[in-house]
């Protein structure tokens, strides 16, 4: 998609650094056109006092399941959301028959009872599915993360969450947040930073390939966002003030462009948003953008391209596969100014 390399295998990382802040950063500057290498422990020296550091504080549910069909066959559920107590919506591999039973663990059993046009199925529960993820789920790590059945769960039930998760309901990290400490926002505080949180519980959407010749024909899949009252004020007076609203992560750019008008004054949201952002897109709230390094044929990336501008940063990500930055989600950063 438009051009951008394939990052080699031995690029894309497995596991996260041992110490969240010590990952790389790159940086871009979009008005002097410069690449720059730091890491991102120092990124508080790139923040002026007044300027705003907005969060997506949503939780990564282990919403990763494995079950029997009565006849033997293994199946994989990964859980989306819930409809109603009992009943969820549910990617399920491999596709199965409408009424199919399929046996969990202790004692819990489900039936598969809807089919959506999106490749989601409605799966009727006879547990407590809340009670049995804390139990038996595991972490819905991408399928370029290799994991045999229990290896590193321990682990990544806590390093493939940020320190600042709150609302449960996500099916895929906000990954640039992972990369930040407490001490670390601490230290932005301190420069004088607005740190808020908003919500946008990322769903399969957010990591669904694009798929035809013209990605602009691609359907984005609705996500719930909310962006309360104390979120908007503080990115009001910061805008007021001409201080600048940092997001970190694709999907607070998401969250943050959905609930601005069109003359970019942000306001309160609560419900879904299908917005689809790629490269003609005009951005009307955020000023600064942090992320991590998208796969190729996904939307982030597009959404980063946006806003980096394309050529810019197909050349940086050139320029980071021969310096050996780590890719994707347990990667390194990036951080466009």
């Amino acid at each position: 998609m438009m051009g951008f390399p394939e990052i080699p295998d031995g690029l894309i990382a497995q596991r996260p650094d041992p110490v969240r802040d010590r990952a790389r950063l790159m940086v871009l500057d979009r008005g002097a056109r410069t690449v720059k290498h730091a890491h991102f422990y120092q990124l508080e020296g790139y923040f002026r006092p007044g300027d705003v550091l907005v969060l997506n504080d949503t939780r990564v549910m282990p919403a990763r399941l494995s079950a029997r069909k009565e006849t033997g066959g293994k199946v994989r559920l990964l859980l989306l959301k819930e409809v109603r107590p009992r009943r969820w919506r549910s990617l399920l591999t491999p596709s199965l028959k409408l009424g199919t039973r399929l046996l969990l663990e202790e004692g819990c059993s489900a039936v598969v009872d809807g089919r959506g046009t999106d490749g989601e199925y409605e799966i009727e529960f006879s547990c407590d599915v809340s009670d049995y993820m804390g139990k038996h789920g595991r972490m819905p790590l991408p399928p370029y993360i290799e994991r045999a059945d229990g290896t590193d769960e321990a682990a990544d039930r806590e390093s493939y969450q940020t320190v600042y998760a709150r609302q449960s309901g996500a099916v895929a990290a906000p990954t640039a947040g992972l990369h930040f400490t407490e001490a670390l926002l601490d230290r932005v505080r301190q420069r004088g930073v607005e740190v808020v949180s908003i919500t946008l519980t990322v769903g399969w959407g957010t990591f669904r390939p694009v798929k035809g010749e013209d990605y602009r024909d691609h359907r984005m899949l609705p996500e719930d966002v909310s962006v309360g009252r104390a979120a908007v004020d503080q990115i009001r007076r910061c805008r007021e003030t001409g201080g600048r609203v940092w997001a970190a992560g694709t999907t607070t750019v998401r969250a943050l462009e959905s609930a601005s008008g069109q003359t970019g004054e942000i306001r309160e949201m609560n419900g879904p948003t299908e917005l689809y952002v790629y490269p003609g897109y005009r951005f009307r709230s955020v000023d600064v953008m942090l992320t991590n390094f998208h796969l190729p044929g996904h939307t982030p990336l597009l959404m980063t391209a946006a806003f980096a501008g394309e050529d810019f940063l197909r050349n940086a990500y050139r320029e980071a596969i021969e310096a050996g930055y780590r890719f994707f989600s347990y990667g390194d950063a990036m951080l466009i100014l």
